[in-house]
């Protein structure tokens, strides 16, 4: 039996104009993602808010988002996203782990050091937090309890080379230069492109080592990764060598 040619324009009309929205609203998502990995982060932004109307609980759309916002320099912009998040997911560690690592930025460390022990009270492994709540707890001044926090996070994360250089760093407080320059070695042979690490192991050289030679090799190698301070440090040296 022949099905009739109107029938068929009427099957294809029919698909043509079916819509279900939680097939569009995951590829708003995945377009979302796809532009993050292309760094097109106002287009992530504009993408996944559109997601997060309808999926409001999404931990993922959220953490990219706020990311993106991040990455833009938006920090206070993103600090609202999370919080939005932490609104649907209060226990949600990535979204804390974020909201602690953006109240550090904005130099609101105890904030942050009482989210990162939020996370650790919950996950007392969780090497993330410890780095971090290790890094606030140095810029607060206190070198002990980073100390402890820095050497657990180095044992849960040995590949981790921010935490080798937030150790350095506490270590380079307590004028611990050897021990300090080992951890700056550390992080950069475990991430050779780390800008940051190339910068203190630079000035270690420089201000408590006596020597300017290597420190204008770091230097010259944290500038050529795009770190400003280094290349405001090459400058300077290489207007005291001799001629």
């Amino acid at each position: 039996m022949r099905r009739s040619s109107g029938a068929w324009i009427g099957v294809v009309i029919l698909v043509a104009g079916f819509s279900c929205p939680g097939l569009a609203g995951q590829s708003l998502l995945d377009q979302g993602k796809e532009a993050f990995k292309a760094q097109r982060y106002g287009e992530v932004i504009e993408l996944l808010g559109k997601y997060l109307q309808n999926q409001p609980d999404s931990v993922e759309a959220r953490r990219y988002r706020v990311q993106a916002l991040a990455r833009l320099g938006y920090p206070e912009e993103a600090l609202t996203e999370v919080n939005q998040g932490l609104k649907q997911r209060p226990n949600e560690i990535s979204l804390l782990l974020l909201k602690g690592g953006l109240l550090g930025e904005l130099s609101r460390r105890k904030e942050a050091i009482e989210v990162f022990s939020q996370v650790l009270r919950a996950d007392p492994q969780n090497g993330e937090a410890l780095k971090e709540r290790g890094a606030n707890l140095a810029n607060e001044g206190k070198i002990g309890a980073a100390m402890r926090d820095l050497n657990r996070a180095v044992k849960l994360l040995p590949n981790d080379p921010w935490a080798f250089n937030h150790r350095g760093m506490a270590w380079l407080c307590q004028n611990k230069y050897q021990t300090a320059l080992n951890d700056f070695s550390t992080a950069i042979k475990l991430r050779p492109d780390l800008p940051h690490a190339y910068f203190f192991r630079g000035n270690l050289y420089l201000h408590h080592m006596n020597r300017p030679d290597k420190a204008l090799v770091d230097f010259k190698e944290g500038c050529r990764l795009g770190h400003p301070l280094c290349c405001q440090e090459v400058e300077k040296l290489a207007g005291n060598e001799p001629e």
